[in-house]
């Protein structure tokens, strides 16, 4: 619960216990809170973590997602669903522009969870008629992250350098290209997506990308630091298979819901920097 005290807000959430790969457990978790909208952010949520630990990836989203799904279905009284689907989902998208209507090819254990769970949610919602909607989320960052993503890690460490550290920051490929916005205004476009009338898929993203070495740039530049002398590229972090560009046209979200992302990568960069 570290982030609730983060936040300041542990006293205000109630907290129940359940298992995602127990069906039971989540009936009875949703029968006793009654909820009117369920945002499921359960499951291993790091692609580089997913290709160590595959298994555990797939059953935490997949199998999680698929009990809410049949919960939800079996409750006698609507309930209002949200997925947190991935960008990753749609794989190298080759500087084209991913929209809801974009293929996926997933190109990682977490990234065929995500895609999987996608489309459970899309057979309930045709078949049962639940008002199930998946947000198809673009990298979204914010002081709260953990220390293996790599955003959290590559600021941490530019902080500890120019504190005096000594160490050096290693880095996979530095080439890849992410659309990196502001989480917060992402958990606005969660909101938006289960508030509308009609159960619909979004993607959501700021439309703009940036390699890692820009973020890298921008971050160590922050602590008055050229990251060149500071970073080095280490095969070990090298994934057996990553996207070289993923990119996002969130046009429907601003269309349909009024979203749109203000924070771009160089204000998200800031904005962890002064959070952390």
């Amino acid at each position: 619960f570290r982030n609730l005290v983060s936040l300041n807000i542990m006293e205000s959430v109630q907290t129940i216990s359940l298992v995602p790969g127990d069906f039971r457990s989540v009936f009875m978790a949703i029968r006793q809170s009654q909820p009117d909208e369920i945002y499921y952010l359960a499951g291993q949520s790091s692609v580089g973590l997913s290709f160590e630990q595959p298994a555990e990836t797939i059953q935490s989203t997949v199998v999680g997602v698929l009990n809410v799904l049949e919960a939800c279905r079996l409750m006698d009284y609507p309930i209002r669903f949200y997925h947190a689907g991935s960008s990753e989902c749609f794989g190298d998208t080759h500087g084209q522009l991913a929209n809801e209507e974009t293929p996926f090819k997933p190109s990682s254990p977490y990234a065929v969870a995500k895609a999987s769970a996608h489309w459970l949610l899309d057979n309930y919602r045709n078949a049962y008629g639940i008002h199930a909607c998946t947000g198809i989320l673009f990298n979204h960052e914010s002081p709260l992250r953990p220390a293996r993503f790599v955003t959290q890690k590559i600021i941490s460490t530019a902080r500890r350098i120019a504190q005096g550290s000594a160490e050096k920051l290693q880095l996979g490929r530095l080439d890849i290209q992410r659309d990196w916005g502001w989480a917060p205004e992402y958990v606005d476009a969660m909101w938006r997506i289960l508030q509308h009338g009609t159960a619909q898929d979004y993607v959501i993203a700021t439309g703009v990308t940036h390699s890692l070495e820009e973020f890298v740039s921008v971050a160590f530049k922050y602590f008055g630091l050229d990251w060149r002398e500071h970073v080095e590229q280490a095969s070990h972090l090298l994934r057996p298979t990553d996207p070289l560009l993923i990119a996002g046209d969130p046009s429907k979200a601003e269309r349909v819901l009024g979203w749109k992302a203000h924070k771009l990568m160089p204000d998200v960069v800031a904005a962890m920097v002064l959070g952390g």
